[in-house]
């Protein structure tokens, strides 16, 4: 017999129900137990939807059964006041999504802003002021900094990148190279620091690779077969091509029916080449093996874009504390 989960008791906790699920297998209750956090119909303003289930699953991967630490030292009805406060030049990003997490878990929690999303800050700038319960201050705490540290620090790096390339006619893209659950979060960091999303999913643009030429057998059944696949199921979407050197790219050219064409792992040499074959009939787009330090190399290629995964797989969090006032 399969696992299954029973409902357990129901609590309310601060502005939505806590709900207790208790795993058993065959009859027996396992120690293994979890909760969720739903939402309680009186909310004082509309929530960003597509937060919603990620606020579920954070709330209750970090509270669990409970924040038995502020449940042991702090009464339940003490009032207080946090600031958050940048400890680390950058660019601050995630202030919007902040009052969001602190609005799904108590709505009474009162937030003053000074800073707006996609500044730019120096240590011992205020970005915000939260009062209200102090329970509520502890225990969203965590979850906002840590949303708030990541998106911080991807928005910085981007505007470093952004500001390199300034005087150039080149964007820096992001990739799918995401933290599952929170790319939408760090794709809207990388806006807020400058840079240009690519695809958000798989979903939303076509993009073949170089496997997917080599599975499909070719560059030509690539680009007919996703020119036909589009036609048949209605779908607008956009058509890129990755291109491993110049004859895969006149291969490209010949066909046609493309919107972009990737440059993958192209020199400086190549890249400057290709541009010039291309002049201006598809968009283009720089990949892999660039550096900061190159970047700026390959936009005087006359590339429009430069796809850079580092500015969301390897980023360093922003420095920024919540501290009781």
């Amino acid at each position: 017999m399969p696992n299954v989960l029973k409902l357990g008791r129901l609590v309310k906790h601060a502005r939505f129900i806590k709900i207790w699920l208790f795993f058993s297998h065959e009859g027996r209750q396992l120690s293994d137990k979890m909760c969720i956090f739903v939402r309680s119909k009186k909310m004082i303003m509309p929530m960003r939807e597509d937060l919603i289930p990620f606020l579920q699953r954070a709330f209750a991967e970090d509270i669990g059964d409970g924040d038995h630490t502020t449940l042991s030292s702090i009464p339940f009805d003490a009032m207080g006041k946090s600031r958050l406060i940048i400890k680390e030049a950058g660019v601050v990003a995630g202030v919007e999504v902040a009052k969001e997490v602190f609005h799904y878990f108590d709505p009474e929690l009162k937030v003053t802003q000074f800073i707006a999303d996609g500044s730019e800050v120096k240590p011992g700038d205020v970005v915000f002021e939260v009062e209200g319960r102090v329970h509520s201050l502890l225990q969203t705490e965590r979850l906002m900094l840590n949303i708030m540290q990541r998106m911080s620090g991807i928005a910085t790096v981007t505007r470093k990148y952004v500001k390199e390339l300034e005087g150039t006619h080149t964007r820096v893209l992001d990739t799918r190279k995401t933290t599952p659950g929170m790319r939408l979060l760090e794709k809207e960091a990388v806006k807020l620091g400058g840079g240009v999303n690519h695809r958000i999913g798989l979903y939303d643009m076509i993009l073949l690779k170089d496997n997917h030429v080599d599975f499909a057998g070719g560059i030509e059944n690539a680009i007919h077969r996703a020119q036909d696949y589009l036609k048949a199921k209605g779908k607008d979407l956009k058509i890129e091509i990755e291109v491993r050197s110049l004859e895969e790219l006149e291969r490209v050219m010949n066909v046609g029916g493309v919107d972009r064409i990737m440059l993958d792992n192209f020199d400086l040499r190549t890249t400057r080449e290709a541009v010039k074959r291309i002049d201006g009939k598809y968009e283009t787009e720089s990949s892999g093996g660039i550096t900061f330090s190159t970047l700026r190399q390959y936009a005087e290629c006359g590339v429009d874009y430069i796809s850079v995964g580092a500015l969301t797989h390897s980023v360093k969090s922003l420095d920024i504390s919540f501290k009781a006032v």
